[in-house]
């Protein structure tokens, strides 16, 4: 689905997605928006909508630097790149044991307090209790991806706040020509400023949600996805600058195609379908072998409809993790979780200490 009215350029970066539906998985496409920089003087009619409106002055607002096709610019991003994904996964340990302390002494304490609650009268119509129930109802990958919904929304709230635009195009899109290349790999992965590009992204990530937490479980999840976004980005960086093609881009596609390359890998049997088309199924795995050929192929052929490289990079990934990154970073994890295990021993027992 090729996805245009992103300012006044096109957008680039499409994939295809499936989504989980009860008789199998259904696929559809969605971009990885870009944009292409606005002439200098922006002829804009009367009556222009709010797209038009931001395109010139707001895309001239960002900074480039000097000779920006040089691959010395990115050796900054490639320590954040590596820096950001073992902090990443280093937190997610240190999450992961924290969670498990917490739910012992939760079921501890649910123990003691379920006596009382049966004392207590139950209320009717108590709108808490409502939304407490809906949660519940919810799997723990669907509770675990709602945060990333959340924060993407309201990054999508604030491209519609013509004040913060200059901003938004700095630090919200990831542009290899641009003086801040670090911290928009990151953002940039929350950002989006189309509805449906939003709304088509988050559908996806949602429908793979259950899936995907079921075989990393939603500390070690959180970290790949935040990482993947990182690495997609840098990705796009070193292919841009290659081709000296640079512009800003934005989305969460390349994160979301490892979290959709991690499930086929992992599950390559399952059935998949596009989704207008129904009756057609076929396997995940040859599903994954197509989007990655199709990508391959607009990389080495330069189409510039869509960010080839963001979605090879996360397929990439996603791919790699499965099958060696699991073993290679997660199951050696167990040095920090003890490092931070005597920490907060060491921190419980100095209150208790006789003076």
């Amino acid at each position: 689905m090729a996805w245009r009215g992103c300012f006044l350029g096109r957008s680039r970066g499409g994939a295809v997605f499936c989504s989980v539906t009860r008789n199998g998985w259904t696929l559809f496409s969605q971009p990885r928006c870009t944009f292409r920089k606005a002439p200098k003087k922006a002829e804009l009619r009367k009556g222009d909508g709010a797209e038009g409106d931001l395109a010139g002055p707001q895309l001239e607002a960002v900074t480039h630097e000097a000779n920006p096709a040089s691959f010395g610019r990115l050796l900054r991003p490639l320590v954040f790149t590596v820096g950001f994904t073992g902090g990443s996964f280093g937190a997610a340990a240190i999450w992961q044991y924290e969670s498990l302390k917490a739910r012992v002494q939760t079921y501890f304490d649910e123990l003691r307090a379920d006596w009382l609650e049966k004392l207590r009268p139950q209320k009717q119509g108590d709108v808490r209790k409502q939304v407490n129930q809906w949660w519940n109802g919810l799997s723990e990958g669907q509770r675990t991806v709602t945060g990333i919904i959340a924060a993407n929304a309201l990054v999508f709230c604030c491209w519609r706040l013509p004040s913060l635009q200059r901003s938004m195009v700095k630090y919200f899109t990831s542009n290899p020509a641009s003086k801040a290349l670090c911290s928009p790999m990151l953002l940039s992965t929350f950002s989006h400023f189309s509805l449906l590009h939003m709304a088509a992204n988050m559908y996806v990530l949602w429908s793979f949600s259950s899936s995907i937490v079921s075989l990393l479980g939603r500390e070690q999840f959180v970290a790949m996805y935040l990482s993947a976004g990182v690495i997609s980005t840098f990705v796009s960086y070193v292919c841009k600058t290659a081709t000296g093609r640079l512009g800003p881009s934005l989305g969460a596609s390349g994160a979301i195609m490892a979290v959709l390359a991690a499930v086929c890998t992992k599950m390559p049997e399952a059935k998949l379908a596009i989704i207008l088309l129904p009756m057609f199924t076929f396997t995940a795995g040859s599903a994954l072998k197509a989007i990655v050929a199709m990508d391959t192929a607009g990389l080495v052929l330069g189409w510039r409809f869509f960010d080839h490289a963001a979605h090879l990079g996360g397929a990439l990934f996603g791919i790699w993790y499965i099958l060696y990154g699991h073993e290679l970073i997660w199951k050696n994890r167990e040095p920090l979780v003890k490092i931070w295990h005597n920490m907060r021993t060491k921190e419980w027992r100095a209150p208790h200490r006789s003076p």
